[in-house]
């Protein structure tokens, strides 16, 4: 009679105050509480990207415009398909490929996630390293990137701040740039090829870049250096998996906030802040009728909230059972849309300041991608007093917020591939196979820290993870609504949570976001340019194999498709796609106590408990000559709770 609270607590959600071990999955492991999963998360969708592609967006896309087309996909496509991949992750308690069960003929979706995510993890943390090499390199009194004095700089350098001791030309022109006196400002701005001191810095010492994406030169040490800190760093965060990472994004998913708040206060004192902010908010409200501010709308949202990389289904996977990923999906959406446009403010009151300084438009500062957070914030921070101090919690902030996204990129992988192996070997020596990818990661991000490294970067990121993961998400969300089925998904989600999902997301899920997600790959295929870096553009063989690298991620699906229904049972072709689309016996709740309703039969042979059919109708037969009055709600007679009395 003891068991019966337990399992109905577990029915219905747990009961506030009440120790429910059974909800915990000690052989995998659960998130310590729910807070530690919503940071991961948040740091995990709220990325460079929400600093360096967002404000960009906002100000070509028509300032305050942008905003309502934004926030159109935030609830019609956004968050309906975060909620999507939280639930699918969670029920399983499976990664990007475990979770393929639902129908295994599909589990090439899960091969791309993984493909995918191998792609960002190696870039990404190219990234990081380089955010600690200019964190490291503002550790000084003066910030090496401040004037047009150095070894490495070149005759059209023009600085915004002028050494004492220099010619009085040159401090006039200064002086005039600082008072904004007009003259003197528009005879340096009209200089042909101005390059900036930030400028110079990053190309010819950071990079000292090559003139071809297929000349390597020689591997920059201090790069390389770095990006072994950066692996090694991602590697002890991760070294007991979601126990150690749930702890560490306490500091990496709170603190660039404070940071950002920080730049923020600053940067709205500063002398033509509020130019700035009014270039990056003004309403253009003409352009919300081009398709264009749509398409820009739908894929940011759809790439900052890391739909289709995997690591949505692999967090949810660690959750308990009944946790409510409902109204997680909500705050953790919000609250990645949220900073972008928070991040807005704090760079175009920077950018505003840097314009007026070099009495220029705010538009011939903007920047985005490398540009902005290597180049053009760089050479604001010279402009303000003690520069190095704000050049370091920049350049902290960037580290924190790639780093919150690649723990997620890794923890993909590595439990993709703990629970595809999935024997008791391998789970208690995760930090093994953590250690692996880390190596494997480290290595083949050495190519991206020679002198053609940024090539390679950029190459990768807009390749490895664009129109392939628009193809993964509308192929997981046709697979889920309409071959596994609509109705039997509604009511796995009802069983988990206690309440089916709202109409709306049904609604979402089954037409709206299918159809938004097919706009975003229609609008990515007209909108393609060949990808180029400032003036120089990519030959043909390059972009050839960055198609190859969006194409590897989506070929796993039909090429698995095919493996698998020519070892699925049947005669007949149509028969082996049938059976390969079946939901896989193991497919349901990782824990037997939430195998209840049609989940219940299979659980002896799920769980490898064979027995006897003679003695399992002697029990059925016990039970109604004993006239138990005490049942579990939703077991449909299945004696499955009587195979393990100690739950």
């Amino acid at each position: 009679m003891s068991e019966s609270p337990t399992h109905s607590s577990l029915e219905n959600g747990a009961v506030p105050g009440e120790p429910v071990k059974t909800d915990k999955n000690s052989r995998r492991g659960n998130w310590g509480n729910q807070i530690e999963f919503i940071l991961t998360s948040v740091g995990y969708a709220v990325g460079l990207g929400n600093v360096w592609r967002f404000p960009y967006l906002c100000y070509r896309n028509g300032g305050g415009a942008f905003m309502f087309p934004y926030f159109i996909m935030l609830v019609f496509c956004g968050i309906p398909l975060f909620f999507l991949e939280l639930s699918f992750g969670q029920f399983a308690s499976q990664g990007c490929l475990g979770v393929w069960r639902i129908s295994p003929m599909f589990k090439g979706v899960g091969y791309g996630m993984m493909v995918v995510s191998t792609y960002i993890g190696i870039y990404y943390n190219v990234v990081i390293c380089i955010a600690f090499y200019y964190f490291f390199s503002s550790m000084t009194n003066l910030l090496p990137w401040t004037y047009c004095n150095n070894p490495w700089n070149t005759p059209t350098c023009n600085g915004v701040v002028t050494p004492t001791g220099i010619n009085n030309t040159l401090a006039n022109v200064t002086r005039s740039l600082v008072t904004g006196a007009a003259e003197v400002a528009v005879e340096v701005v009209n200089k042909t090829k101005r390059t900036s001191p930030s400028e110079e810095y990053w190309k010819h010492y950071v990079l000292k870049i090559s003139d071809d994406i297929g000349n390597f030169g020689e591997v920059r040490l201090p790069i390389l250096g770095c990006l072994a800190v950066s692996w090694v760093v991602v590697f002890l965060c991760l070294i007991r998996g979601v126990k150690s990472s749930g702890k560490v994004v306490y500091f990496t998913a709170t603190f660039p906030y404070v940071v950002l708040t920080i730049l923020f206060i600053r940067g709205i004192t500063l002398e033509g802040a509020v130019t700035g902010i009014k270039y990056y908010l003004t309403p253009q409200w003409h352009k919300i009728l081009d398709a264009k501010v749509w398409g820009d709308a739908a894929s940011q949202i759809f790439y900052s909230l890391g739909c289709a990389w995997g690591g949505l289904i692999t967090m949810a996977s660690y959750n308990k059972f009944h946790n409510n990923c409902y109204r997680d999906s909500i705050i953790i959406s919000i609250t990645n849309c949220a900073t972008s446009v928070y991040a807005g403010f704090v760079i175009f009151s920077i950018l505003g300041f840097m314009a007026h300084h070099l009495n220029v438009d705010v538009s011939e500062v903007a920047d985005h991608g490398p540009g902005l957070a290597f180049v053009a914030y760089p050479e604001a921070l010279t402009l303000l007093p003690i520069s190095p101090l704000w050049s370091l919690l920049f350049f902290f902030m960037l580290i924190l917020l790639g780093l919150g996204t690649q723990f997620c990129l890794l923890e993909t992988l590595v439990t993709a591939i703990v629970d595809e192996i999935g024997t008791d070997w391998i789970i208690r020596n995760k930090t093994v196979v953590t250690g692996g990818v880390a190596i494997v990661g480290f290595l083949l991000g050495v190519p991206l820290t020679t002198q053609a490294g940024i090539y390679w970067l950029l190459l990768m990121d807009n390749y490895a993870a664009s129109f392939s993961l628009v193809i993964i998400s509308c192929i997981m969300c046709i697979c889920i609504m309409y071959v596994y089925g609509h109705k039997k998904y509604f009511k796995d989600v009802e069983m988990m949570l206690g309440f089916p999902p709202p109409i709306f997301f049904r609604v979402c899920w089954r037409f709206v976001s299918p159809i938004i997600i097919s706009f975003i790959l229609i609008f990515t295929v007209i909108q393609y340019k060949p990808i180029t870096y400032n003036d120089y553009v990519y030959p043909g063989w390059s972009l050839a194999i960055g198609f190859l690298m969006a194409m590897s991620s989506v070929t796993c699906i039909p090429i698995y498709a095919l493996y698998k229904i020519s070892k699925s049972e049947g005669t007949t072709f149509l028969e082996r796609l049938k059976n390969s689309c079946k939901a896989d016996i193991k497919w349901g709740p990782a824990l037997s106590e939430h195998r209840i309703g049609h989940y219940a039969a299979p659980v002896s042979e799920a769980e490898v408990e064979v027995r006897p059919l003679k003695e399992e109708l002697k029990e059925k037969e016990d039970e109604k000559r004993d006239e138990i009055s005490l049942t579990i709600q939703g077991s449909n007679g299945s004696t499955a709770h009587n195979t393990t009395p100690s739950a």
